[in-house]
């Protein structure tokens, strides 16, 4: 159908403002878009949390040593089992814990009268490793024939449980996109319907004035696409300040608080925000939008005779 050069750019020939709601549809997809939005910072926020705990937990071993004052060729066991740490390739630091620092880790669980104990309690060793360090069994190895008896903790297990607990997370997160997405899409579809059957006079006298099902088609997908990408615009700029919120909360966890322990505030804290998350959020409005043409067009092409 050539269009006519006295017919205004944006004439409604079909009708389509009447048939669309500019409030009902827009707000639809703005929900959807606030959902996606917290998906998104969800999976991001996993993903964060866990490589920081990760790299933290990784690089982290716990040596116990019994008996840690016993004579040992006129050496303490607990002195050899720190030179032997200090010598190790790969070891970045080592810190054994003092009386009270034993006894601030035991309190939770013995109270106050942790250091009143009875019972010999073992020295503990902080160690920390290097990137590239060996194998923390080399490491263990080495102590155990060091100082017999030296018990050596390197949170694998938990590593192990850590990885698994986020990628379930995430992939929750995905799946909860992939809902998201279909519901928009369902929401659309719905949507369009609607309007064909309210237009389906007005579409039969353009068709037979020589209207091509493509031509039906775009008018279709440009109205949903424009109330898709305004509701998609809304959500982001609904989810943004939720976001921000999130982020100034998960800040000290990551790491990315300012410097001496300040908590960040005002402009400091959209600094918080992960950067996918800054990309991402420009884009949901583009999502929906092509969610809202790709939709409409399959709807109505599927739907004319």
């Amino acid at each position: 159908m050539t269009r006519n050069p006295l017919r205004p750019a944006r004439f409604d020939d079909l009708g389509l403002r009447r048939a669309f709601s500019d409030r009902m549809l827009p707000l639809l997809v703005a929900a959807m878009t606030f959902l996606a939005a917290l998906a998104l910072a969800g999976e991001v926020g996993v993903r964060a949390l866990a490589a920081h705990w990760q790299e933290g937990a990784g690089s982290a071993l716990t040596v116990q040593v019994p008996q840690p004052g016993a004579d040992d060729n006129g050496q303490t066991r607990i002195d050899r089992a720190l030179e032997v740490l200090r010598d190790a390739a790969g070891v970045a630091s080592v810190h054994a814990l003092s009386g009270q620092e034993l006894a601030d880790l035991l309190r939770p669980w013995l109270g106050g009268g942790a250091q009143r104990l009875s019972i010999p309690l073992p020295a503990v060793i902080a160690v920390r490793l290097a990137p590239g360090a060996p194998a923390p069994e080399l490491l263990a190895s080495r102590l155990a024939a060091a100082v017999p008896g030296t018990l050596t903790e390197s949170h694998g297990v938990w590593m192990q449980r850590l990885s698994l607990l986020a990628g379930s997370l995430q992939a929750c997160a995905w799946l909860a996109l992939a809902v998201v997405a279909g519901v928009a899409a369902a929401v659309v579809a719905i949507a369009t319907r609607a309007g064909l059957a309210a237009r389906r006079e007005a579409i039969e006298i353009v068709h037979g004035l020589g209207a091509t099902d493509g031509y039906i088609a775009n008018r279709f997908a440009g109205r949903t696409t424009g109330l898709a990408a305004a509701g998609g615009l809304l959500g982001a700029l609904a989810a943004l300040p939720v976001l921000l919120a999130l982020a100034w909360l998960v800040a000290p966890f990551v790491a990315t608080a300012p410097a001496g322990g300040a908590e960040p505030a005002g402009l400091a804290a959209l600094a918080a925000l992960p950067a996918p998350l800054w990309l991402a959020l420009p884009a949901l409005p583009m999502v929906t939008a092509a969610i809202g043409f790709l939709t409409a067009q399959g709807t109505v092409r599927r739907r004319l005779p």
